[in-house]
């Protein structure tokens, strides 16, 4: 059954079999309309998806603009056959029922799937939905599918959820072992003088105190890991723990999310995606394949670069059916 719009009317039918994708993340998000035919026939993109922050109606109201400029600059009108929306801060199933439910309130489509962003990835990286994809941005999160609509995930908030790493992550544990080496809490690391030297300091106290202050910008953290890689690479023993920590942690929920599937044993992509992974550190991949040939032998390691909004439509054109040559001019579309 459709879905009216918020002032009680029920939009216009649109192009036959038209899916809305939306991959919405912390930072930005893109949007396309995508006929039935893998046509790509409007697309867009806005500010970042932060319900936790601004609330969910803000939240959702700033995406509808994006969605509705999308729409008046490809002049696509009307009601679609689906939405198929994958949102950063969707961690919890409560959480992706809420959205579901705000969204379907916009009368955008006859249907309204919700699902974590890290799902766009993972889908925008195979053929089809069959694998599992650990994302390492700020933060770090793990999923998995069959084609039979299973899923194996995890919670993704942070240590109050088991996890451990992501760049911000990272980032912390860098000037944590920092901070201890300069004051003598810890053992010596080059991290002492690599952190505070790349924002122009001679000491970690002084980077601590700008920090603090504000006046090194919090946001500017994430500058840190590639610091630590860096540092790691050079041959300093600390740096290169956390590196290799953080390939334990990517290979322990791949492995996880490969045995709750049935998939440990089978030849499957693992697919790595996120800022962190998608640098392709050359220690910290090495390890990451080196541990994953040891526990999940017949895994296929590839590094996703695919925009996440190809993978978001991609499940909304696997809900509606579509072809597989419709799928392979979407995928054409976003080489």
């Amino acid at each position: 059954m459709g879905v009216t719009d918020l002032s009680g009317r029920r939009p216009t039918a649109g192009p036959a079999g038209t899916v809305l994708a939306i991959d919405a993340g912390n930072s930005k998000t893109d949007v396309a309309f995508v006929g039935a035919d893998g046509t790509v026939l409007a697309s867009g993109r806005g500010p970042g998806f932060q319900p936790p922050k601004v609330g969910v109606r803000a939240a959702i109201d700033a995406l509808a603009a994006t969605v509705e400029q999308a729409r008046a600059t490809g002049g696509v009108t009307g009601e679609v056959e689906h939405v198929s929306a994958c949102l950063a801060n969707a961690d919890l199933p409560v959480e992706e029922r809420e959205l579901t439910a705000a969204l379907a309130g916009r009368g955008w489509g006859r249907s309204t799937q919700v699902r974590n962003d890290t799902f766009a990835i993972l889908r925008a990286g195979v053929d089809e939905p069959r694998g599992v994809a650990v994302v390492c941005g700020a933060g770090i999160n793990c999923v998995g599918m069959l084609p039979d609509g299973r899923t194996a995930r995890f919670p993704a908030l942070g240590k109050i959820s088991g996890d451990w790493g992501g760049g911000a992550g990272l980032a912390e544990e860098a000037l944590w072992c920092a901070a201890r080496a300069e004051d003598g809490r810890g053992g010596p690391t080059a991290l002492a003088t690599t952190l505070p030297a790349h924002f122009g300091l001679d000491s970690v106290h002084a980077l601590i105190e700008a920090l603090h202050l504000g006046e090194v910008a919090a946001v500017r953290k994430h500058e840190m890991a590639p610091v630590l890689f860096a540092t790691s690479a050079a041959g300093d023993p600390v740096a290169r723990s956390l590196v290799h920590r953080q390939a334990e942690e990517v290979v322990a929920m791949a492995v996880v999310a490969l045995d709750r599937l049935g998939l440990l044993d089978e030849e499957v992509p693992v697919l790595l995606g996120g800022s962190v992974l998608a640098a392709r550190h050359p220690e910290l991949d090495g390890r990451i394949r080196e541990l994953l040939a040891d526990r999940a032998p017949k895994a296929v390691v590839e590094v996703v670069t695919a925009a996440p909004v190809l993978g978001a439509a991609l499940l909304g054109l696997d809900h509606i059916g579509a072809s597989a040559g419709a799928r392979a001019a979407l995928r054409a579309h976003y080489a």
